[in-house]
């Protein structure tokens, strides 16, 4: 293979690695982000779980307050009741009683509900709390893993720019120009191989015969007539052979 085409197949590895690693990092803080999103959303799961029941013992506490009103009534109207002296008052006291034991016994029915209502409430709280603990974990191990992904990404990236740096200063500037302006029109890939049956491997043109028969030889610089990237042929590997058993 002629040098030529072996410095841009190496600069073609190269750059693509410095792509792929450059973009990655780009797109960390956008992953931890989205963790953090995540963490979020358990959280505020937990916090909503946690004013609901908080919500409900605060109703409990004045349905307390409003039974004990009540009962002081009801307390007072017993007390009074020995004292009146007709029957006419004698009726409305006992009215009155009736009122405020209706009353309390339909405070200690909503009471009842919330209680009912806090069992639930407690249980989603705990499962919620559950949920965030484990999302916590998980999401930290995650984040500790895209850590050391991006550790190893960021000593890559430096390697390869480094690399790079130095074939490109032993390239020549002509070479250089071709190679950078065929990758800009397309998308970064300015080499590539010819498959077997004398096809672009990237845009999938079939080659002229002639054409084929220049990139098989590997000795010079033969760019694709439709997607202009250059070529280079990669020889299949030799047959395997198999072993002829020894005769019985």
């Amino acid at each position: 293979m002629s040098p030529d085409l072996e410095r841009l197949i190496k600069l073609q590895d190269l750059e693509s690695t410095i792509a792929g690693a450059s973009s990655t990092i780009e797109l960390h803080p956008q992953h931890v982000a989205e963790l953090d999103t995540r963490i979020d959303s358990a959280r505020q799961v937990v916090e909503a779980a946690q004013a609901r029941l908080k919500a409900n013992q605060d109703a409990r506490r004045d349905l307390e307050k409003e039974v004990s009103l009540y009962q002081g009534r009801l307390t007072k109207f017993k007390d009074q009741l020995s004292a009146v002296k007709t029957n006419r008052e004698y009726t409305a006291m006992q009215h009155e009683i009736a009122t405020a034991e209706s009353a309390v016994a339909a405070v200690e029915e909503r009471m009842l509900e919330r209680m009912l209502e806090a069992d639930d409430l407690t249980g989603n709280l705990k499962r919620a709390e559950v949920d965030l603990a484990s999302q916590a974990k998980a999401i930290e191990a995650e984040k500790a893993k895209l850590s050391t992904e991006i550790a190893i990404l960021d000593a890559s990236l430096r390697e390869a720019t480094r690399s790079r740096d130095a074939l490109v200063k032993d390239t020549d500037a002509q070479l250089l120009a071709l190679f950078a302006h065929v990758a800009k029109a397309r998308k970064g890939v300015a080499i590539c191989g010819a498959t077997r049956d004398g096809l672009c491997s990237l845009c999938h043109v079939r080659l002229r015969p002639n054409v084929f028969q220049q990139v098989r030889l590997n000795a010079h610089i033969v760019q694709c007539e439709s997607c202009q990237r250059v070529l280079y042929w990669v020889p299949p590997p030799p047959p395997v052979e198999t072993p002829v058993p020894p005769p019985a």
